[in-house]
């Protein structure tokens, strides 16, 4: 599975579309970059002072403002995983959770099903209510649950994740992508059930557009289940979703906007530049590191004024936007770097800064619509 992934990364499932332009898109001069921010008031903080509700039909779900994105585990295809990452990663699993992070995303696709039994392993042993688990439903028509299984195929696919993780239940559970040959009406049914058969508390879905989230809010609500979250690609260097109007669709619909790839695949985390280029694979917002410098910059200046690192800069710009960021973690210096992006926030004049060197990034009609 995460062959095909990457595969279908290579031939345009990314945001930079099947070419992989290298030339990022700027802002719309009539954008209003202060419609979706939080108040000045809001400091996001770490777990139990803050928590990010997502509701659910029979239990809600309490989770931290920043969810670990597992893809990386287990995943040989895009990120080289290698056994031996499995020290470091526990040791980064510590340092999120002494920071008040408790929520790890996954995915059925990631590691062909080994990202799922190393969330497992980290988690085991833990007291369920201290770490919340979300999972996405991999949609690929091809796949032989999909075929065998049209019906309820989310289902089928979710007790194959409880089985991986070794446990019983999960608290989030998205659709990974809307190219599913099923209908909307049909996979809400299937959620559904999911949810009255107590295998997850809530449900959502990823890369959706306006359009099609609310006819999947209004498909789940003939069950009383909400749509609890929408997970797509954002960071500085992809803001299509506030343009789009789907950020605030989000908030005014109570469906809670998550973030992947919020340090767009390490582009701003300060770890790459125009003479150390992320790996090819690496293609959410691929643009040269040469188009983003002045972004960089404006990021490293801000870090330094905060005592901060980078990635915090990054992930604390989606944080006031009401944004969850999804942010990899391998390692424990990793970890802390992320977690840093908690306990503060930037200014406005800083925000107004960030957004002077921000772009609208781009979207696909077979993957990333929203």
């Amino acid at each position: 599975m995460q062959k095909v992934l990457q595969t279908g990364l290579a031939s345009g499932l990314s945001a930079t579309s099947g070419i992989h332009s290298n030339k990022p898109n700027p802002m719309p001069d009539d954008h209003d970059n202060t419609r979706d921010l939080l108040p000045s008031s809001f400091i996001p903080q770490g777990v139990p002072k803050d928590k990010v509700l997502y509701k659910g039909k029979h239990h809600n779900v309490e989770a931290s403002r920043i969810c670990i994105g597992a893809w990386p585990w287990g995943d040989t295809a895009t990120w080289h995983w290698d056994d031996s990452e499995m020290g470091p990663l526990k040791q980064a699993w510590q340092t999120c959770l002494r920071h008040g992070v408790n929520h790890i995303d996954t995915a059925q696709v990631y590691g062909s099903g080994e990202s799922e039994r190393i969330c497992g392993q980290l988690v085991s042993g833990m007291n369920r209510n201290d770490f919340v688990m979300q999972t996405k439903w991999w949609v690929l028509p091809a796949d032989s649950k999909n075929i065998l299984h049209p019906q309820d195929a989310p289902l089928v696919k979710l007790k194959q994740t409880l089985e991986r993780l070794q446990m019983e239940s999960i608290d989030v559970y998205l659709v990974h992508g809307h190219i599913h040959h099923q209908s909307i009406s049909t996979v809400a049914k299937s959620l559904a059930e999911c949810v009255d058969q107590g295998l997850t508390k809530t449900v959502g879905v990823a890369n959706y557009s306006e359009k099609d989230m609310l006819a999947m809010r209004d498909e789940l609500a003939k069950y009383d289940v909400p749509l609890a979250v929408n997970q797509c690609e954002y960071s500085l260097l992809r803001r299509i979703p506030e343009t789009s109007g789907l950020l605030s669709a989000c908030k005014q619909n109570d469906i809670v906007f998550q973030s992947y790839s919020s340090l767009a695949q390490g582009r701003l985390s300060g770890k790459y530049d125009r003479w150390h280029e992320p790996p090819k694979e690496y293609r959410f917002s691929s643009y040269p590191m040469k188009e983003i410098e002045p972004t960089l910059e404006v990021l490293k200046r801000i870090a330094e004024r905060h005592g901060t690192s980078v990635a915090s800069v990054a992930l604390n710009y989606n944080l006031c936007h009401g944004i969850v960021p999804v942010v990899g973690v391998r390692k424990p210096e990793q970890a802390e770097d992320n977690c840093r992006a908690l306990g503060w926030r930037l200014s406005g004049e800083e925000i107004a800064e960030l957004d002077k060197v921000s772009f609208e990034g781009k979207t696909t009609s077979l993957w990333q619509q929203g």
